[in-house]
């Protein structure tokens, strides 16, 4: 029970921290009701997955994490897909993705994919941090991996 009340303690700080990111509360909850119903119309995060980008054959939706991109203009609220062959970039131009946080405020969790050309892109304020790296990290594993079979 106590792993419970823990995981249950985790979820609610994402939570927090995910909301707190947005320039107003109100905006963000609006926001999130809003793309919870274009994804509801459209019959499932897969189906808005391919609507919005091109999907190869064999290609699998792994994740959809509700985060914000971060940009010189503040936090931009989105989801980040991860599937099978990209991830906002494909798979195979992804060099690595690094874990940060906020010196001042641990919680505050950021992660940054690097690209084999030299571009680095940050995200943060995901609902569940651990559980989105780890994917990440899986998709590009999997990838490395396919490529050595070759």
């Amino acid at each position: 029970m106590n792993l419970i009340g823990k995981k249950a303690g985790t979820f609610a700080h994402g939570v927090r921290e995910h909301v707190r990111l947005g320039p107003k509360i109100s905006e963000t909850v609006k926001g999130k009701l809003s793309l919870g119903a274009r994804i509801l119309q459209v019959g499932g995060l897969e189906k808005v997955f391919k609507q919005l980008f091109s999907f190869r054959e064999g290609e699998k939706l792994l994740k959809a994490c509700q985060c914000y991109l971060s940009t010189t203009a503040g936090p931009i609220a989105g989801l980040l897909f991860i599937s099978s062959e990209k991830v906002v970039v494909p798979v195979e131009k992804i060099k690595g993705v690094n874990q940060s946080e906020n010196m001042k405020k641990p919680c505050q969790k950021y992660m940054e994919i690097v690209t084999v050309d030299g571009f680095d892109i940050w995200f943060m304020g995901f609902l569940n941090y651990q559980k989105a790296f780890k994917c990440l990290q899986q998709a590009i594993s999997q990838r490395l991996d396919d490529v050595d079979t070759f």
